[in-house]
């Protein structure tokens, strides 16, 4: 039998292999497959490391070291969140299981949505890279920490107002008692890995798909109309989903766009893209993603116009 089936598979390889030969070298396919792995190999580390700061939250801190250090009161925990996002250099995808961890610990759930947004747009890593790739334009960087900062906030305070409890998914903490706590750690690791791991792979897809189809003649033609160029670039942003320590040269390259489009493009980026929606969507459940991304959006578009019309 096992002949056999080793024959059928072999034949089958061979004949598509004939067949599929030929479309799998065509440009377009080739592109795709580029931007699929420069995204997962991108965000792959990252995501690793937001996993770990999960499983270590889990495991190794007391619940009653948040109420320690954030203010007891939501609205006064939501911008020392944000603000403690400088202390994190990560990307978005190590954003989500660190705010799932913070959640399950206790963490008001607004407070840790700021530090979601916050974390991946105002860390060291990236407000560095956004000074390399914008040579003499120290007002771009301010700007970009400004505004980033601002919609975080801002976000976290409309969420605590408007938002209600069933809309969000909060995960069930782990209980490690004293001797079991690098298990509980590994264990959770382990899960949380493969969980964000496929959405994060979802994304990607999602994201070269629409690299591949999207042409950019239409993106330079859009360029020199100054609304339509932000709201084009801010969809750019959540469609091209580059790790925020990139993103900034990706925005200098396009220079056919105003500065205010650019900076609406780094600050959506970190905060909405379809794999951070991919993410959020698996964590949180799909209706939290359905109200926080629109929000996220349009404040990201809104603070960017006014913080870019004020300093750039």
């Amino acid at each position: 039998m096992l002949p056999w089936v080793f024959a059928a598979l072999a034949g089958f390889l061979l004949i598509g292999n004939l067949l599929l030969a030929p479309h799998l070298n065509a440009p377009a396919l080739r592109t795709w497959s580029t931007i699929f792995v420069a995204i997962c190999v991108q965000a792959i580390p990252f995501l690793v490391l937001g996993v770990a700061l999960s499983a270590a939250i889990t495991a190794f801190v007391p619940p009653s070291f948040w109420n320690r250090v954030l203010p007891r009161r939501p609205y006064a925990a939501v911008p020392v969140a944000g603000v403690a996002g400088l202390v994190l250099p990560g990307c978005e995808c190590a954003s989500v299981p660190v705010a799932s961890g913070l959640m399950s610990r206790g963490v008001t759930p607004a407070a840790a949505l700021a530090f979601l947004l916050a974390s991946p747009a105002i860390n060291p890593i990236v407000l560095v890279a956004t000074a390399v790739a914008f040579p003499g334009q120290p007002l771009m960087v301010l700007a970009r920490f400004a505004a980033s900062l601002a919609v975080a906030v801002l976000a976290g305070w409309v969420w605590q107002f408007l938002g209600r409890p069933g809309w969000l998914r909060i995960p069930a903490p782990a209980a490690p008692d004293g001797a079991s706590r690098w298990t509980a750690f590994l264990s959770a690791m382990r899960h949380d890995f493969l969980h964000a791991g496929g959405f994060l792979v979802i994304g990607g897809l999602t994201a070269a798909t629409m690299n591949v189809v999207i042409p950019r003649s239409w993106l330079t033609s859009l360029g020199e109309i100054p609304w339509l160029s932000v709201l084009v670039l801010a969809l750019l942003a959540v469609l091209l989903s580059i790790c925020s320590e990139a993103d900034a040269f990706v925005a200098a390259s396009l220079t056919t766009f105003s500065p205010t489009a650019k900076l609406a493009f780094l600050v959506v980026g970190p905060m909405v893209d379809l794999k951070l929606i991919a993410l959020q969507a698996g964590t949180f459940g799909r209706a939290f993603a359905a109200r926080f991304v629109p929000l996220t959006f349009t404040l990201a578009i809104v603070v960017s116009v006014l913080v870019g019309w004020v300093l750039l």
